[in-house]
Order: structure tokens, then sequence, then C-alpha cells
């Protein structure tokens, strides 16, 4: 057994266990709930909420993979950080972060997609977009299972298991936290924050153990459709969007704002090839003139609240995400639990 694990107190020790093969060591990342809560006791840990990439690595030896949420290989497109956990004196872990990308001081997901676009590693590292993968949890070191310690004790471990130098980077948590230190962590222009439970277990699915307190709305919806073009506009007028409500596609509005013409143009590639002659949604759409879609592309949006008929009210488009399946895709709503 590891040193870092015999240090660990006995009645911690009970709770290790043989670790599953890596690549399924790497599938289904715990993910957190939205919240509207405000007020949180001890026993809790708040990280800077990130506006990026989620991804588990594993390393075994002299093989590194970087995944993402939904298990498609990504290592291709970020070669730096693949090399820097090759790199690392522990030949056998599997880590939990975010890869972002930073404009002007922020985690930018908008320059981040000029990475996630390239899948060839000379282009990836000639493309100018720096980018820095931010470790937060260690699931498996040394072949041993560490996801029924303590969330405080798996930090401490990743803190001494890993080399934490550009572009891997430790996490940094507060012990408190709460609207004050949301609104300091708004003021700067940040996400938000994640609120996490320092004796929860890692657990492979959705958990209240995970918050996300967010500085404004924004959440993944599915493209269903688009219009044309008016005027000069290239590419397309707006995306029609939606999510997904007891095995239905529910319409949610749609957006017109956000691209750039490189986007446009790039986008309407992708929807010519997804067209199809009948609506997706399960629920009335009131556009006229409406190119339907298969809906399969996911897009990051920002807006300023939902509307009483459950429509998105001020909507932009901020990008598309290739880590998360479209069937995956809910309306997310506050979790109140205490």
């Amino acid at each position: 057994m590891n040193d870092l694990l015999r240090a660990l107190p006995e009645a911690q020790q009970r709770l290790l266990g043989v670790a599953p093969a890596a690549h399924e060591s790497a599938s289904d990342p715990m993910r957190a709930v939205l919240t509207d809560r405000r007020e949180f006791g001890p026993g809790w840990l708040f990280e800077r909420k990130l506006d990026g990439m989620r991804a588990l690595a594993t390393r075994d030896t002299d093989r590194v993979r970087l995944l993402s949420r939904t298990g498609r290989a990504v290592q291709a497109s970020y070669p730096e950080i693949a090399e820097a956990l090759a790199a690392q004196q522990s030949d056998g872990f599997t880590v939990d972060g975010e890869v972002v990308a930073f404009a002007h001081g922020r985690t930018d997901f908008s320059r981040l997609q000029q990475r996630m676009q390239l899948t060839d590693p000379r282009r990836a590292r000639a493309s100018g977009v720096a980018v820095t993968y931010y470790v937060f949890d260690l699931l498996r070191l040394d072949g041993i299972d560490l996801t029924r310690l303590p969330l405080r004790t798996r930090k401490s471990l990743l803190r001494r298991a890993l080399d934490f130098h550009p572009p891997v980077r430790f996490t940094p948590h507060r012990n408190q936290g709460g609207q004050q230190q949301l609104d300091e962590a708004c003021t700067r222009g940040w996400e938000g924050l994640i609120a996490k439970r320092a004796e929860s277990r890692y657990q492979r699915r959705r958990s209240p153990d995970w918050l996300k307190l967010k500085c404004a709305n924004g959440q993944e919806l599915v493209i269903g459709g688009f219009t044309e073009p008016a005027t000069a506009r290239t590419g397309f007028g707006a995306l029609l969007l939606g999510y997904y409500d007891n095995g239905g596609f529910t319409y949610a509005g749609k957006v017109g704002t956000g691209f750039d013409h490189t986007t446009l143009a790039r986008i309407r590639d992708g929807l010519d090839a997804l067209e199809t002659a009948a609506s997706p949604f399960s629920t009335p759409v009131p556009n006229q003139g409406v190119h339907w879609v298969e809906p399969v592309l996911v897009a990051e949006i920002g807006f300023t609240e939902w509307t009483r008929d459950g429509m998105l009210r001020h909507p932009r488009f901020l990008g598309l995400r290739q880590d998360k399946e479209a069937t995956d895709v809910v309306r997310e709503r506050p979790h109140r639990t205490l």
C-alpha cells in the first residue's frame, strides 16, 4: 500500500478497497446540484466554479487518458496536460478536474472551444490557446479505491500525491462560504461557487452533497431547430432550444445572440447534416419557417431568468458542449435541501 494510505487512521483504512479498472474508475463523474441556498454551517468546503470542460484523468504506468463527461478520450486536444500527468511520480491514479482557458484573468468557455475542436496534438499546441487542468479530487491511487473516504481526506491525499506545476493545478478551497463569499466571487467575474460536504463520499451521480451557487443563470440546452438568417447575416437567424422532461423534448425558446461569423458558418454546416422533416419537440413551437434538426447538439446558454410560461428570457449563446449527452439535458431547478 502507498505510504500516504498507510498513514491514514485505521477507521479510514477500513474504507479502502481494490480499485476498478482504470477505464471504469474514469466513468460517471460526481455532479453538483443547482441550489438557491446561501447559508451554510460548518462541514462544507467551497471551491471556485470554473467555466470549462469537466474531465477525469487516469494514469497507469506510461498510459494517460483524459476523458470527458461522456467518456470521450480528449488527451489529443490537450497534449500538454497529458504529458504533465505522465511525468508524475505516482504511476497509477485517477483524478477529477476541469480543463479551462483564461481570457483577461477569467475562465472563458468560448476561448476553450478553440481547443475543444482540435484533435491533432500538433494543431492543439499551435493554437495559441493555453489551457490549465484544475484538479479537485482523487479517486484512485496505486490500485486502491478512495471514493469511500471523506472528501477532506481525499483532498489532503491529492495535494501530496501529485506535483502541481502548470498546466496542472490544485483547486484551492475555503472552509467558509455563503452569500457574502458568493457576492465577492461574482464581483471578481467568477462563475460562482461549488459547495461540497467535507465528509461526503464520491458518488458517481448528481448529488446534493455538491451544490452549485451561480452568479448568473445559465445551463446546457439542446438544439432542435433553426431559422434562416435575415438581411446580411449568414448561417442562421436563431437556434430553437429545448430540454428533456419525463421522456419528452420541451421547447424553451430561441437564441439569436452571442455568435460571430465563424461560429454561425460552422454551426450551420453541422445543422444542415442533421436536418429532419418533423419537429423533435413534444410541446408547441410558435415559430414559422423553421428547419428542424435531430436534437443531438448541446449548447451552453446564458440568460436572465425563466419566464412563468417556461421560456428563456434574454438568452445568449456561449458555445457548443461536447462533454454532455443531449438526452441528459434537463431543466435545472434550484435544490432546497438543507
